[in-house]
């Protein structure tokens, strides 16, 4: 019988993510780093014990208890993909690299975009509620896809994906960053102060960028005023990128055709909010970033930055490094 290993190279906070347990991660970064202890940190004398001894700790968030225990902690790998609610600066003090999740929620929030804006173009809506009434009328689609101006704001790793699935509709893009230079894969890339132009021209908005000090209320009533009355906007980014009150006003006067939205401002969205009333807003209660492969792929970047640290010795060069 094996003994136990006496110590901890890698400590997993007990934090799960979309529904999924950490215990599959764990099980995972086991069989993919056999070489190295991987512990679950779930009980308090689980992380006296394992945070006090892991060079590496992965999880979502870090209390204070937890930074006074970890002083051996080297990298802590974030399983989110925005880091502003961490320690940022103490850990930068410590010499603590920090990583994230960008991109691993790439590939299902693409989709989760996608299915709204075909749900709107194709009105399958309609086609469920009929259903739901068994009653075999035909209607008509809202428009086509094909032809259309798709205006992405934000082209991190979740933007860029977005726009590769719809290179097959044959769509013009439209790509809004900070930095314009740095170019993308949309036909266009402005930046935010060209933002008004741009969404004179815009079928489709979708919002996926990270709610910044640039960002907070970034689609207003002068935003919403400035878009065609026909077009659909889809918010995966933040619920305060939108302002929710401009939104309900647009919604109330045909400004927009529609709205498809994973993230509200408050959020959770209280059960007497008007926006739950509307046929022509979709909600989902922050779910896109759902999927089954998501520890999967948090794995294929922590086992990627492992094996460098075990190769060069050095927290240097780590993939999706933020800190």
């Amino acid at each position: 019988m094996n003994a136990e290993p006496t110590t901890t190279d890698i400590a997993v906070l007990d934090h799960g993510a979309h529904g999924i347990p950490a215990a599959d991660y764990v099980s995972i970064l086991r069989e993919r780093l056999p070489d190295h202890t991987v512990r679950l940190v779930r009980t308090d004398a689980e992380r006296r014990r394992y945070l006090a001894e892991a060079p590496v700790v992965a999880g979502v968030r870090l209390t204070d208890e937890d930074l006074g225990i970890a002083e051996d902690m080297q990298l802590f790998a974030c399983n989110a993909a925005g880091v502003d609610h961490l320690p940022l600066e103490e850990l930068a003090e410590r010499g603590v690299a920090v990583t994230n999740a960008s991109g691993v929620h790439g590939p299902n929030i693409a989709e989760h975009v996608l299915g709204w804006i075909l749900t709107f173009v194709r009105r399958l809506d309609e086609g469920r509620r009929r259903q739901r009434r068994r009653e075999w009328r035909r209607f008509q689609s809202f428009t086509e896809l094909t032809g259309s101006t798709v205006t992405v704001v934000g082209l991190g790793a979740i933007g860029e994906t977005i726009v590769e699935r719809l290179e097959g509709f044959d769509v013009e893009t439209i790509g809004i960053r900070h930095t314009p230079s740095k170019g993308g894969p949309t036909d266009e890339v402005l930046g935010y102060d060209d933002l008004p132009e741009a969404l004179v021209r815009t079928d489709v908005l979708v919002l996926s960028c990270p709610l910044t000090e640039t960002t907070t209320g970034l689609i207003g009533e002068d935003e919403f005023e400035a878009l065609p009355n026909d077009a659909i906007v889809v918010n995966v980014a933040r619920g305060g990128v939108v302002d929710t009150e401009a939104l309900v006003s647009a919604i109330r006067n045909n400004g927009i055709h529609g709205a498809g939205l994973d993230v509200t401002d408050p959020e959770p969205l209280p059960e007497d909010h008007p926006l739950w009333g509307f046929e022509n807003v979709f909600l989902t209660p922050h779910v896109s970033g759902h999927t089954p492969k998501y520890w999967e792929r948090r794995a294929d970047v922590l086992v990627a930055n492992v094996e460098r640290v075990a190769e060069t010795g050095e927290y240097e060069d780590l993939r999706n490094r933020v800190a």
